[in-house]
This record gives structure tokens, sequence and C-alpha cells, in this order.
């Protein structure tokens, strides 16, 4: 295994404390990679991704999907807010995320020799989850080379590639006859879902869902139409809960990465405020979630950080040490299975799903979609195709704050929802809830679709390809 830090250089283990069953005094690189149990692997590979994905993959993911803007009395996060993020700048994500999936890898590896189905679903299932973000942040990214000790240089597969091989590598794991699993059985060491295998199967299905969706206006959309259809057709089960790490507290390391990162790293607890984009939304909509999201105070048009401080006070953004970082909520499955009722289904069921993800986040803040459900969220069931996917997008956008922007930016960049904005938010015509280009925006008018590749890979890589534009659309566009 990689080294496993407690650096904010290394957020894939900032975090591993809180399972008090690990001991975080003991440096992994001491194991054996090749004999230790995989119960004392399996941990650090959950927290390496949970670090990673809901440290610094959330806080690009919400400022791209405009739940928040940097700061007009700070500066850390300009470089993200307008568009100007090089090469230079937070390679700990790439690096956290490989890391990561080193331990995850080896699992899988050491599991499959084993017979132990178990952990090779577990393992299998992370590794596609963790290698979705990556491409659908980066585009073409190591895969089949990927964490192999005998290959230094290892060779990047492309987005469509990768797309085929996830689908491949889960249908495997999922072929794998759980009830001849031999060796140990997961339970605490499984930071996620505490050994339920039934949950972990639901899991690869969903995370099989996702994949397919995400192709569906994309050059491989008939396989993704056909890959769908044949899940609805079987029936499979999936995701009822959370994927999530819960085992967060409020204390130095062992705090929620997003939290870890912004308040006690950086500490800087107003650098994030409230943006215009969201907020008016939810204020428009009369949602209470606008108060679990803020605090008091005003809104900052996106990107507007050289905003005097006369303006008035502006909101910060809530953000807690105990929020669990979500691999996939209930909420995303839901949604997820309510667009496949709308596409492959006509629509059969459709509205149900819809009104229990909406419901699923609210409740999350003990609050009640009741109202809003039977008035302006309403799923609109006689309206065309886009109409509903809109509804559907929108309200996933916004359940996924405050550590999934991620995903709904990729959702925006797949959907179109929630709609681009014709006018800046300066202009009185603006409507509430549409993505706007940033005030101090530095691509000319064009969205980021991407991250750059860091120059750590660049520098380690010599089959690293070159740079790409960060406005360069990924494949599946």
């Amino acid at each position: 295994m990689k080294k496993f830090i407690f650096s904010i250089l290394a957020l894939s283990a900032v975090f591993v404390s809180c399972n008090t069953e690990l001991d975080i005094n003991q440096d992994p690189d001491a194991l054996n990679a090749d004999n230790a149990p995989l119960s004392a692997q399996l941990p650090s590979g959950i927290t390496g991704i949970v670090g990673s994905e809901g440290a610094g993959m959330a806080i690009f993911g919400g400022f791209w999907s405009q739940y928040w803007t940097q700061s007009n009395a700070a500066n850390q996060f300009k470089d993200i807010d307008n568009y100007s993020s090089s090469t230079s700048d937070y390679n700990f994500i790439w690096d956290g995320m490989y890391d990561a999936l080193g331990d995850i890898r080896n699992v899988k590896r050491r599991a499959l020799a084993e017979g132990n189905w178990k952990y090779y679903l577990i393992a299998t299932t992370l590794e596609v989850q963790a290698s979705q973000v990556l491409t659908d942040m980066y585009g073409s990214v190591p895969y089949k080379e990927a964490n192999n000790k005998l290959i230094l240089n290892p060779h990047f597969d492309t987005g469509e590639e990768i797309y085929g091989y996830m689908i491949e590598d889960l249908d495997d794991a999922l072929a794998k006859d759980l009830a001849t699993s031999t060796g140990s059985n997961p339970g605490t060491d499984d930071l996620i879902f505490g050994g339920n295998m039934t949950n972990w199967t639901k899991f690869a299905n969903t995370l099989k869902l996702k994949i397919y969706m995400r192709q569906t206006a994309s050059s491989r959309a008939t396989i993704a139409n056909a890959g769908i259809q044949q899940m609805l057709t079987d029936g499979v089960q999936f995701l009822d809960t959370d994927a999530s790490m819960t085992q967060f507290s409020d204390a130095i390391n062992q705090s929620n990465p997003l939290y870890e990162y912004v308040i006690r790293r950086l500490n800087v607890a107003t650098n994030l405020r409230m943006s215009r984009t969201l907020s008016s939304f939810l204020a428009d909509n009369s949602d209470a979630r606008k108060g679990q999201y803020y605090a008091s105070g005003n809104a900052l048009n996106q990107g507007d950080y050289n905003n005097p401080a006369g303006s008035g006070t502006i909101a910060v953004v809530k953000l807690s040490a105990t929020t669990p970082v979500l691999l996939m909520s209930k909420e995303e499955s839901l949604f997820l299975q309510a667009e496949a009722a709308e596409r492959y289904n006509s629509g059969v069921g459709a509205k149900a799903l819809y009104d229990a993800a909406v419901s699923a986040n609210f409740s999350r803040y003990s609050l009640s979609a009741t109202s809003l459900l039977a008035g302006s969220y309403a799923y609109p069931t006689a309206g065309t195709f886009n109409q509903k996917l809109e509804a559907i997008i929108t309200q996933k956008w916004i359940a996924g704050f405050p550590g999934n922007g991620f995903e709904a930016f990729f959702e925006k960049n797949r959907t179109g929802y929630p709609t681009t904005s014709s006018v800046p938010q300066t202009d009185a015509g603006y409507v509430s809830g549409q993505i706007t280009y940033a005030v101090n925006g530095s691509t000319g008018g064009l969205f980021p679709k991407r991250i750059v590749y860091p120059l750590s890979e660049r520098n380690a890589n010599s089959n690293a390809l070159p740079l790409v534009p960060i406005t360069t659309p990924i494949w599946w566009e």
C-alpha cells in the first residue's frame, strides 16, 4: 500500500481515525500488502476515497454547481471560481484518489486469488465508484494499468473505454456467488455498510444504472439504452439507503472532510459564501432547505468576489463536522430510477420515485416536502419528457448539497439542467436557479467542463497525456 499520511496534502488519509477500532498510529506501509488481512487494507482505501471526494472534489463541485461562491473577504478559491485552476493546483485530489485505489485494487486482487467474493464485490464497487468520478472529472485516466507495481508509467484509457470496463467489472463481481465466498467476512472494517452484502449488491446495481444513464446522449447511447432496459426487465434491486461514511466526530482529523479542509485546515470559516444561483431558487420557492444550507445574510453573485464589503453581510455556507460523506445517496438512487422510468417504462412509477427522492432529501433536515410537492415542486405528469427531466435533475442538483456538487456538475453537463442563464445575475431579467457565467470568469464565456491533469502525474508518468483545456467537454456530453 502507498503511504497513508495525515497531511493536508494527502486528504486520502486525514479521516481514517473515524473508526475507533483502527490504529491510526500504525503506518500501513509497515504491513505486507500481499498477506495482511483484507480487513486491514479496506478501511484505508475507503477513507482515501471519502477524503478526496469529500474535500477536494466537493470544493470544485460546489463552485461549479453554484452552491457557493468565493468570499469577497478572502481569496482561497478564486482560481476555481473564475475557472483558472492550473496543473500546479489541487494535485492532492488526483494523488489521493489513486493512493486510495491502490489499497482498493490490492484488496480486489487478493480477494480474487482467495475466492473471497464478498471482499471482491466491495472492492470492485469502490474501484468503479472512484473511477467514475475520476474519468468524469478528468476525461482519459489510467484504469487497466493503474496501481500495478510492475507498471511505473500506466497507460491512459479513454473515457469511452473506461465506461465499458466499469460495466464489465461490475458484471463480473455481481456474477460471483456470495454464498460460496471463502475466507473472512467483512464487518466493522467496511465503513460503508458494515458488511451488509445486500446493500453492496444494490449499490453495484445502482452504479451500473448511473454509468449507463450518463451515456444516454453519447456515442454509446445504444449500448446504454439496452443495458438499462435489461436491468429493468430483470427487476434488479437498486440502492434504498445511503452508501455513506458516517463515522465522523467534531475533533481534529476525525471530522467530515469538507469541514476538516475548509474550517480546520485553512482556518477560514467564512471562505465559502452563499451563491445567488441556488439560494435564489430556494427562496423563490419558499424552500426551507435554504436555512439549512446557509446562514442569514445576502447572496453574492457567482464569482463576484471583488464585490465591496459595503454591499451588506454575505451569508456563509453552513458546514458541519459530522455530516456524512455520500458515495451515493438514497435520493440519487431514486432520481436515477425516476429518470429510467420516464425513459424506458413510459413513465410508470416515475412520479412516485421522484416524490420519494425529494421527500428523502427534506427528511435529512427534519423537514417535510409535502406542500412543495403539491405546489411548485409538483412532478409535471402531463408535461413533456424534457419538462419531467428538468424537474428530476433540478431536484437532484439541490439534493447534492454540500458534498456531491460534482455529480450535479456532471448532470448539468449531461442534460443541460439547470438551464444556463442568457443574462448575468446583475440583470433584472435573471431567472432564479439558472446557472450563470462567473462574474470574474477567465475563459471568455465558456464554462468549465473538467479539471486539468495535475503536474504531479505529468512529472511522474511518461505516458501522461497532453493538457486538455478546462473548457473541453467530456466525451459523453
